[in-house]
């Protein structure tokens, strides 16, 4: 089932690239006590996701931060390596990347995809949240996950 609005995030465990290499940081690292824009793609260097999605965070970083929010994070059924060169490729300076290399965490939300008929496995799906302190305050999923639109960082700055 879904998360919806007003439920605590379910506690998993992300993998992030730290100045020893790969860490593992759990959902209460991330999210507790913080206020964070949660981005959710299929994938890292995947058209939409590279070109449409990520690029409108790193664009309205500093505008979403000035909202109050304390971090900007982006997870993606990718391994922490592949991570570390899509934030790099990007210059995505600034953003947290969180590796959900098993799709641990998209599944125990309930925001996998289904993406073997494209050869993809299992993804998470396109969305966009703001989590305040576990909680999920705003939760913008995407119907076609080709698109960037209900989820990119335009329309959730209308609402944050």
């Amino acid at each position: 089932m879904t998360i919806q609005v007003g439920d605590h995030l379910p506690q998993a465990t992300f993998r992030v690239n730290g100045p020893d290499g790969p860490m593992a940081k759990t959902t209460d690292d991330v999210f507790k006590g913080r206020r964070v824009v949660l981005v959710g793609v299929p994938g890292a260097f995947t058209p939409s996701c590279h070109r449409n999605h990520l690029p409108g965070f790193v664009q309205h970083l500093a505008e979403i931060k000035a909202r109050g929010v304390d971090a900007v994070a982006v997870t993606c059924v990718n391994d922490v390596f592949v991570l570390d060169a899509w934030s790099k490729a990007s210059g995505a300076e600034g953003i947290e990347f969180l590796a959900d290399g098993n799709a641990d965490f998209a599944k125990a939300a309930g925001l996998e995809m289904d993406g073997t008929g494209f050869g993809l496995g299992i993804r998470s799906k396109r969305y966009a949240a703001l989590i305040d302190d576990g909680v999920v305050r705003v939760l913008n999923i995407e119907e076609n996950p080709s698109k960037a639109e209900a989820s990119g960082a335009e329309a959730l700055l209308k609402v944050i």
